[in-house]
């Protein structure tokens, strides 16, 4: 019966870590005024992915009136092991160990149409750049966080989907 409920709530605890970590991304840029860098917007994308991951099995579940499958349950690890792979290549760029993308310095040449150019001297242009540390908690960034957390929600995603495979017919 505790493997049953653990499969059941998973898609509902998965929903809520991700939702949790989004509300804090924007609480930081709204109201700390930490605009994020590209590589921050790609870790949003994942946690969006594993919301929508996590309502598509919730209501397959619903309208096949039965609880989520072990392979929800690994569905959603893959979908937090896409937030982890994000949130670690953005700490390998802040520890330098490897470069960003190109957006992220700032030296991308982008559009150089005559109206970008105009757009851009109507006022300062400021760049995120990928490498900067803007906020970090016992010297970890907030990447670095998400990538914890992101690896941990994994784990367990795969441990909730190896247990139900031991009680659950495929």
């Amino acid at each position: 019966m505790q493997v049953a409920a653990a499969v059941r709530w998973w898609p509902w605890a998965a929903a809520a870590v991700s939702g949790a970590l989004l509300a804090g991304a924007h609480a930081f840029e709204r109201f700390g005024n930490l605009a994020p860098c590209i590589l921050c917007l790609r870790q949003r994308e994942a946690h969006w992915a594993v919301l929508g991951v996590a309502a598509a099995v919730l209501a397959f579940a619903a309208l096949r009136r039965q609880p989520p499958s072990r392979l929800a349950a690994a569905a959603l690890g893959v979908a937090f092991l896409v937030a982890a792979g994000w949130a670690g290549y953005h700490v390998g760029v802040e520890f330098k160990w490897w470069p960003g993308p190109a957006a992220c310095a700032g030296n991308g040449l982008g559009d150089i149409s005559g109206a970008s150019i105009a757009a851009a001297l109507d006022g300062p242009v400021k760049v995120v750049r990928c490498e900067d540390i803007a906020w970090s908690l016992f010297g970890v960034s907030m990447a670095g966080w998400n990538g914890l957390v992101s690896l941990a929600m994994a784990l367990a995603s795969f441990t909730v989907a190896a247990v139900a495979t031991q009680t659950q017919k495929p």
